[in-house]
């Protein structure tokens, strides 16, 4: 089997298309994949590396408001749709999957011209402009939450759940606590705002720092490489023994697999490792993503019970103190969310996706 994968501008569209042709090279492993992304996008560095052949386009997204840029903007998807069926044409792929992303417009869009089949995959509770262009020509849809599903045509699409899911359930960690100084015996709280890290988020670690040295959990704080030092500077209660605060962490699905509790962003890829490892979360949702889907995915998971939220008007170190408490403090409270929180997540999500794109090219 020939695929070509398309997503780009974040990790959120990219990391679950390569979690794809992990599931896939384990049911077929002589599957030739093609990555087509853009040329400035975050996937021509990650895409590379995993030895995945890689094709750029060119590529830009839409001015929200009236601009003369939108002019510039269909310009450049007509010749990146252009570009993108030379590409297919030469590559002769059996099915064409879209994970989100201006590019994946250009490529998956392509290939329906070419009337090659074609699979579009939405991680969030919200659909992005993007798959919503695609929907009507796709041949199979694949969406990670039920929410997602009344936004395209009821006769082609299907939960799947996010393919990274499964690729984070199945990791075995030899990560320890030990490694950073802190102990294994211990419960942690790891708190993280993405990899650059989220200033809110930030704040309110920097207001509870006083009480979080007085608990007998542990509490590791990502910062983001770039807030790091200001972090520090801020701080007017140093760290004790018990507080850890880093720039990033490197092998992050290793230290998720050992984690207690975790708040974090509600992106589509950060809840899809969440709800895989059934950990305890408190989302607090970035209020300025596209269509809010952030506080719509974290919704999902608070009505089912699976986690806890705090909007970003509503925090502070205060409200932090006591929603991490809750859960590292209240078995009973903490065992009920890890139960509906992987009653929740899809574990074998990359299998679903896979079965539908099977579907797709009629084997």
């Amino acid at each position: 089997m020939k695929i070509i994968l398309s997503g780009g501008g974040t990790g959120g569209h990219i990391y679950p298309a390569l979690a794809l042709a992990e599931v896939i090279r384990k049911h077929e492993p002589n599957t030739e994949f093609l990555y087509v992304g853009s040329e400035r996008g975050v996937e021509s560095n990650i895409v590379p590396a995993t030895g995945m052949p890689f094709e750029k386009l060119t590529v830009q997204g839409f001015k929200r408001s009236f601009s003369l840029e939108n002019i510039k903007t269909v310009s450049l998807f007509l010749k990146a749709v252009k570009e993108a069926k030379k590409i297919i044409k030469d590559f002769d792929p059996d099915v064409v999957v879209g994970t989100g992303g201006y590019v994946s417009g250009a490529v998956v869009y392509a290939a329906q011209r070419l009337h090659i089949p074609t699979v579009i995959h939405e991680q969030n509770s919200v659909a992005g402009v993007t798959n919503k262009f695609l929907s009507r020509g796709a041949t199979k849809i694949g969406v990670a939450f039920d929410a997602a599903l009344s936004q395209f045509p009821k006769d082609k699409v299907f939960v799947v759940g996010n393919p990274r899911a499964q690729q984070v359930a199945s990791i075995k960690s030899n990560f320890s606590w030990q490694q950073i100084g802190l102990s294994d015996e211990k419960p942690s709280l790891l708190i993280f705002g993405g990899s650059q890290g989220a200033p809110p988020i930030n704040l309110s670690v920097i207001d509870a720092m006083q009480e979080f040295n007085k608990r007998n959990y542990q509490v590791v704080i990502v910062t983001g490489p770039k807030r790091y030092e200001n972090v520090l500077d801020r701080l007017t209660t140093q760290p004790a023994d018990n507080v850890r605060i880093l720039p990033y962490i490197e092998n992050m699905p290793e230290v998720l697999a050992k984690t207690s509790a975790i708040v974090s962003r509600a992106g589509a890829t950060s809840i899809a490792e969440i709800t895989a490892l059934g950990i305890p979360s408190i989302l607090v949702p970035s209020p300025y993503v596209t269509g809010d889907h952030q506080t719509k995915n974290a919704q999902s998971l608070v009505d089912a019970g699976a986690a806890l939220m705090i909007t970003e008007p509503a925090l502070s170190g205060k409200a932090l103190l006591l929603a991490a408490d809750s859960l590292l403090l209240n078995e009973s409270v903490s065992k009920t969310i890890t139960e509906q929180a992987k009653n929740v997540g899809i574990r074998d999500a990359g299998d679903r996706l896979y079965a539908l794109i099977l579907d797709a090219i009629g084997e």
